[in-house]
């Protein structure tokens, strides 16, 4: 496997962020209360979440990018 270059990396990271709203919205998660957090467990089930929302958000940005959503 070869090495990714910094400017790829920074790319993604970019790429990431700029998605993240949409991302959390369609994740649909709940703010966690402010006087408890998240167990191990938790912490876990949501971020398995966000990586599925995150896949979801990508496939429709770029097929939004091919067929203009329509």
């Amino acid at each position: 496997m070869s090495e990714v270059s910094a400017e790829v990396k920074m790319a993604r990271m970019k790429e990431f962020l700029q998605l993240l709203p949409l991302t959390m919205q369609v994740a649909g998660l709940p703010e966690c209360h402010p006087d408890r957090s998240f167990t191990a467990d938790q912490m876990e089930a949501r971020l398995i979440s966000i990586r599925m929302a995150y896949k979801a958000t990508r496939a429709f940005m770029r097929e939004i990018g091919e067929t203009g959503g329509g």
